[in-house]
């Protein structure tokens, strides 16, 4: 497979770069790389983290050498099946975009000349591929924002951002699943915990997963959150 390039990446780690752009296609050839990792269990592999368009992967020097580790990675590359095929798992996410929970609406609405139900609209209008996850456990990387919607980050990041906010930064979209500082341009605010330590597993949803946001209104948001707090809530998901 041509762009493919395996980089160390410290004494114990290294890093396997797809392509040097961003898009479905190289982030498919992630996931199926990390699918395959996880299948071929690599004697001394600790642990593997997909991004946009790399995979590294964590490894015990003492366990296995750098040589016959990158020899392992080189013949799953080799052997890597691509497929376009697969089922997209949809998770659809609730979003309230009333002003209680929309610090930067107007900002957006000044900066890309739209009004607030066009805004709402098209950021709603669409399932959003989850690149990656990073910056906080479970913060979702989202690719396919209308590019009417790009706009800069903050200036001044605010120091505290609340767990569920949902923000644009530049032509990205996401979701704060932890309260946190932060320096996107804040348009609605989920109830859902999108990270949960209660949960057997804290965050739901994985990168090559989508996103899908549905518009609320406040009340709903109230009911849903209850829901939230006793644990009885669980995300709808559809596959396509």
């Amino acid at each position: 497979m041509e762009e493919i390039s395996i980089l160390t990446a410290g004494d114990s780690a290294v890093t396997i770069e797809f392509a040097d752009k961003i898009s479905p296609d190289i982030n498919r050839k992630v996931a199926a790389f990390a699918k395959a990792l996880v299948r071929e269990n690599i004697r001394g592999v600790l642990e593997y983290v997909p991004t946009f368009r790399s995979v590294t992967v964590f490894y015990d020097p003492l366990i296995v050498s750098y040589g016959k580790l990158c020899r392992s990675l080189q013949r799953i590359m080799e052997n890597l099946e691509v497929t376009s095929a697969e089922k997209k798992r949809i998770y659809t996410i609730p979003v309230c975009y009333e002003e209680p929970f929309a610090p930067d609406m107007h900002t957006v609405m000044a900066h890309t000349g739209l009004d607030r139900e066009s805004i709402i609209k098209l950021h709603s209008g669409r399932d959003y591929l989850i690149y990656m996850l990073g910056f906080l456990p479970g913060f979702p990387y989202l690719g396919g924002m209308d590019e009417r919607l790009e706009t800069p980050r903050l200036a001044s990041p605010r120091t505290k951002i609340e767990a569920g906010s949902v923000g644009i930064g530049g032509s990205q979209t996401g979701i704060y699943p932890l309260d946190s500082p932060g320096g996107w341009q804040l348009i609605g605010k989920t109830p859902v915990r999108i990270y949960d330590e209660r949960r057997k597993d804290p965050i739901f949803y994985r990168a090559g997963d989508y996103i899908r946001f549905v518009p609320i209104g406040e009340e709903k948001y109230r009911e849903i959150r209850k829901q939230c707090d006793t644990g009885t809530y669980r995300c709808e998901v559809t596959e396509s």
